[in-house]
């Protein structure tokens, strides 16, 4: 049986925003970041795996921010 999985289009320079990459800024009462609301979501829809398309040249700072946390879902 297939996964549905839900692609996340993450390699946007974010030019307008201006400070880093816009999906990992902490925004939440708790540090949550952009990106985990949208898991989160995802996720309670029904979604079992996540895909980040993401720019070469920033992987490692989204393999920094990610890391494990995304593992709780």
């Amino acid at each position: 049986m297939n996964k549905t999985a839900l692609v996340i289009l993450a390699a946007g320079i974010g030019a307008r925003y201006g400070k880093g990459i816009k999906q990992l800024e902490p925004v939440g009462p708790n540090g949550e970041l952009i990106i985990d609301y949208s898991v989160h979501d995802a996720v309670q829809a029904g979604f079992e795996r996540v895909v980040f398309i993401i720019r070469r040249s920033t992987y490692d700072d989204f393999r920094t921010a990610i890391g494990n946390r995304l593992e709780r879902w």
